[in-house]
Order: structure tokens, then sequence, then C-alpha cells
């Protein structure tokens, strides 16, 4: 059994979170033993696509004609492709209708998250659903024996509050800005690469001077599990996700987790016992001083926190995908 990993616009989007799954899926078959291809010219079984542009929907409809099991991962939605790029608010109805499309034509859906898969369920789709975290490397994000050269290299002096993402509105960025302006006694970065496409708006706070503020763009891995390592708060004020892997990451990293209160971590974090959730901008300030001055059981939350991410271990995704991909291939079969 040979599995296509296909996704398109690799260039684009691999500092994004569809890159990310993209490598998390291909670390993940590789600790289960599962074989794949990242080139769709190569012979293959089963097709697993994680985009929903032209070549995605190409490569599907060659994949059914040849007679082979197609499964879609639905990291894209409407709602979550809202508030993103230039124009995204305008082309998300036509982004919606061509998802839809392609959902429908797959043999089987994979979400990140049970909240995605009810999304996709409300657009009338019907198609098998399973339900795979994208997963965390659980060995790499651990602040065990790394070296702490973000807050040096960056010259940070306050406690760190750090956010993680691609600079869009719907990430939260304009209250992580705000924030900062209210709260000049900790320092505020913000890491995630800086790209053309997005508003004026957003483009006038990343380029507005603020002396508790840092927008270094993306940075390695190396200085990204540091930033992690020596973070105060690790704050993700986002108002849609389909997951959220930085949420992963910190959980792993041990890094003292604040977050909006949004459905999608229903029945995963929970307030106090591995996170804070915050419903308002005057929740986020509370929270911070909870965590920084130890108001809350720190200690309790972080240790909760990286149990789950030790379920969510690329070790235990891979299991997931390689019996997913064999029930999907007995069918093909048969």
């Amino acid at each position: 059994m040979k599995v296509l990993l296909f996704s398109e616009g690799k260039n684009l989007f691999k500092k994004s979170g569809v890159g990310k799954a993209l490598e998390h899926q291909m670390k993940a078959l590789e600790l289960a033993g599962v074989n794949y291809t990242l080139d769709p010219d190569e012979d293959y079984d089963i097709a697993h696509i994680n985009t929903i542009g032209v070549l995605s929907e190409k490569i599907l409809i060659n994949s059914k004609k040849k007679g082979k099991k197609v499964i879609v991962h639905t990291h894209t939605t409407y709602e979550d492709f809202r508030n993103s790029f230039l124009f995204s608010n305008y082309l998300a109805p036509f982004i919606k209708r061509r998802l839809i499309r392609m959902y429908s034509k797959a043999d089987m859906l994979i979400s990140p998250s049970e909240y995605t898969k009810n999304v996709v369920l409300s657009y009338g789709i019907d198609n098998k659903i399973e339900v795979v975290s994208n997963g965390v490397d659980t060995n790499k994000f651990n602040c065990n024996n790394i070296k702490k050269i973000f807050k040096q290299t960056f010259s940070i002096n306050k406690p760190l509050i750090l956010s993680v993402g691609l600079p869009f509105e719907r990430k939260g960025i304009i209250d992580f800005y705000n924030l900062a302006k209210r709260l000049p006694q900790y320092d505020f970065v913000w890491l995630g690469a800086k790209l053309n496409i997005i508003p004026k708006k957003i483009k006038k706070i990343l380029n507005h001077k603020l002396p508790n503020l840092k927008f270094p763009g993306f940075v390695s891995d190396e200085m990204l599990i540091s930033a992690f390592c020596e973070a105060a708060v690790f704050l993700f004020p986002s108002y849609e996700e389909n997951e959220g892997i930085v949420v992963l990451e910190a959980l792993s990293s041990k890094t003292p987790l604040i977050i909006r209160n949004i459905p999608v971590y229903k029945n995963w974090l929970s307030h106090k016992e591995n996170c804070l959730k915050s419903q308002t901008f005057e929740d986020f300030i509370e929270n911070i001083d909870l965590i920084v001055n130890n108001k809350v059981d720190v200690k309790k939350m972080v240790e909760n926190g990286r149990k789950i991410a030790e379920e969510r271990d690329l070790k235990n995704i891979g299991i997931k995908l390689k019996n997913i991909y064999g029930e999907i291939y007995e069918e093909e079969i048969q």
C-alpha cells in the first residue's frame, strides 16, 4: 500500500498550518511505516489530498478515474478562510462552493477536530468523516536540553507574552496589538511569516512601533522552540480555528496557555485545568495576570497540557492514519 500525500502551492503554504500539517503527516507515516510519495506521477494506491486548488481537484478526478480511493483533509472551511488574506471575505462564498464540490467527491474525509467535522457536515456533506488531530512532535517541542536563545536574540527583558501564526485579523492580531498597548509591563512578540496579501489595517499594525511589541516574522524551528520555552504565556486570541497546531506546540512545550473561548476547544481544553479561556478583552488581561503572578496553579495546567499533547503525538497520529488507509484500501481491492 502506497499513499500519495498531495498539497498544492507548497511555497505559498509551507509557512502556514496546512504546510505544517503536511510535514506532520509525512513524519507520522514514517513513524508508522507507511509508504508514501509526494509525486502524483508515481504509482500509488490512495490519494490523501490536503488542499482545494485546481491541481488538487485534478488529482482527485484522475485518481477516481483510475479506480483509486481518495481522502480529502478538511483543513479549509468557509469560516476559517474569512478575515485572512486580502479579499478573503469576497472570495469566501466561492471557496465554500468549491470545497463542498471537492469534499463531496471524496471517498472519505479527515477533519482535524470534532468541531471541523460538524462544520463540514453543516454544509450538507454526507461523506464519512474521520477525526484525526494534526498532531505534534512532542520530542521536538520539549524544553529539556534546548538552547534558550530567544530572549537574548530579540532583547526581551520583561515577561514574554508570545503568539505564533500568520498575521491575520482572524488570528486575533488586532487584539494582540491592543493588549501590548494596554500592558507596557510585558514584552509581546508575534511570530509568523509576513505576507504581502494582507489588508492595509494589518500592515499598519505590523509597521506601527510599540516599545514592547515585536513582529520578527518567520523564525527557525530552534528559535521557535526557544520562544515557547522562554515565554511566560502563550496567548492565542484566534477567533476561528480547525484545531490550532501552535496550541498543541505550546501544550507540548509546557508553556502556560491562554486561548479565546471558541467552540473548537470544547471537550478537550478546560479552563484552569490545562489552559485559561478568555471571552472578552478584559479576560485576556486578567488571565495574563493570573499566570504571570502565579494566582492560578500553573504547574498543574502545564502538566495536564503536556498529557494532551502526548495523546496527539505524531506516532499516535501515524497509527490512526495507517488504520484509516488500511480500511479504505481493503474496500478498494475487494
